[in-house]
């Protein structure tokens, strides 16, 4: 197993992986497949450019397939740049079981931490995706609130825990 940063270059990969799990997972992400199936290449690899206060890490298996994507993106104002966010973690089926969630947050974490003055990472979580907060449990994350009503997908609502890791 694999896992960098991903690049421009690997727009075609993160946006199979990306469609995926909006598709087969529709309630746990804040986009829908019918929003970014929409979106080109171009953009796709627009947001892959990483910066020293965003990337997407890629999990990549032995036979080079993409399994695993998660976003670190630093709030960019002045008055909350000691806060930074997580966005968008799936690991596809067939990655699923080998602890490579765990693997690919814990490398996020180490990443993020080299951002000068970042004090906490901040992330929402379906409230009952027990195996997903359980995860980020184990790397402390903490929850420290719960948004009623959070997401609605075709007439349901959801909650989510808001979690945060101090580092």
């Amino acid at each position: 197993m694999v896992i960098r940063i991903l690049q421009p270059s690997d727009a075609q990969l993160y946006q199979e992986v990306r469609l995926c799990a909006l598709k087969n997972d529709p309630q746990a992400f804040g986009s829908t497949y019918e929003r970014e199936v929409k979106f080109s290449l171009e953009t796709v690899a627009a947001r892959l450019e990483p910066s020293n206060d965003k990337f997407v890490l890629g999990a990549f298996h032995n036979d080079g397939s993409l399994v695993g994507i998660v976003t670190f993106m630093r709030e960019n104002s002045l008055k909350t740049l000691h806060k930074g966010n997580v966005f968008g973690m799936y690991v596809a089926p067939e990655g699923r079981g080998r602890g490579l969630g765990k693997l690919l947050m814990g490398e996020l974490i180490k990443m993020a931490k080299n951002c000068e003055g970042l004090e906490q990472m901040k992330l929402a979580v379906v409230s009952t995706n027990i195996s997903a907060k359980q995860l980020y449990k184990s790397l402390g994350f903490e929850v420290y609130g719960v948004e009623r009503n959070a997401l609605k997908f075709n007439g349901q609502y959801y909650d989510e825990d808001l979690m945060v890791l101090h580092i």
